[in-house]
């Protein structure tokens, strides 16, 4: 885990211009993400956390024209189960732990995500003996398939999204995007996200890697209700979590799709949740998976 750190400080010193002096942190965005709080089963894509620092010079509702005025410094975990270990439903198990480093910024009428992740797996992470303490000590179902899961390793991966936001109303905004990743999974994805409500407008929104979900990184101070709904489609091309050497073989093509609201009662409290079905990723899967994600705010 050395390593890791190493290559995730050379990162940030490489990325941070000259004059850091002058950034500030602009927002912190959350995201938990559960099958419990889905569709109640305990399987493959089975949990996830994510949470997002963001720094600059300012912010005043428009994604900034250069290219370093927005850095996010993103931290990452997950958890990949079996659905039972031996049978069709098997797929190894995935402990990963991700450091990575993205920037936000405006181009030819769109906006430009992109970035950089250092994904750690294996029992060095700590997340499989995590996950059995927690199972043990809350009177849950033991976790299955953390005995065989996939060895250590590091892997970087490199991710891009551009997004073309169009304002159909003063509250509306349809967003379409194209994403590509190349590294522990090998993606070229298309999609689109509906946005219906006057507090999303002016935020910075992310996206979730395992759902797709938007999560607020950069709140507005408006109150009231926001839903958003989307869908995307996926090529892939290959996943180091789904090792052929293993008997598994990824399936050629995913697709999600997902809902979700925003609640925001006063500027500083706030409360999501949403759902995402996600289709089978890999051959044998016998059916799809609904995920959970929840995101509660209260600035005391």
């Amino acid at each position: 885990m050395r390593t890791l750190a190493t290559i995730l400080a050379l990162l940030i010193a490489f990325a941070t211009p000259a004059t850091a002096q002058e950034r500030t942190t602009l927002g912190v965005g959350r995201l938990f993400n559960n099958d419990a709080i889905g569709d109640g089963h305990d399987r493959w894509r089975t949990g996830s956390f994510v949470v997002s620092f963001i720094s600059g010079s300012g912010w005043d509702g428009t994604w900034p024209g250069r290219f370093s005025d927005l850095i996010e410094l993103r931290f990452r975990t997950e958890i990949i189960a079996p659905y039972a270990v031996g049978s069709d439903g098997y797929r190894p198990y995935v402990g990963a732990l991700s450091y990575g480093i993205h920037t936000h910024s405006a181009l030819g009428g769109g906006q430009l995500s992109a970035g950089l992740d250092i994904t750690a797996i294996g029992p060095q992470t700590g997340i499989s003996g995590f996950q059995d303490w927690f199972h043990d000590n809350f009177g849950l179902i033991p976790a299955s398939g953390g005995e065989d899961q996939l060895p250590d390793a590091i892997h970087a991966s490199v991710m891009a999204e551009y997004g073309y936001p169009l304002q159909l109303a003063p509250a509306v905004t349809f967003r379409p995007f194209v994403e590509g990743q190349a590294g522990v999974e090998n993606i070229a994805r298309i999609g689109g996200d509906l946005i219906w409500g006057r507090i999303l407008q002016s935020d910075l929104l992310l996206r979730d890697v395992p759902t797709g979900q938007l999560y607020r990184a950069i709140r507005g101070h408006e109150s009231g209700f926001a839903l958003v709904a989307g869908a995307d489609w996926a090529q892939v091309g290959s996943s180091v979590y789904l090792p052929q050497d293993r008997g598994v073989t990824a399936t050629d093509s995913r697709t999600r799709a997902r809902i979700g609201l925003h609640w925001q009662p006063r500027p500083t409290a706030s409360v999501f949740y949403g759902l995402t079905w996600l289709s089978p990723e890999y051959e044998g899967q016998p059916e799809g998976q609904v995920l959970g994600s929840l995101n509660v705010r209260f600035v005391f």
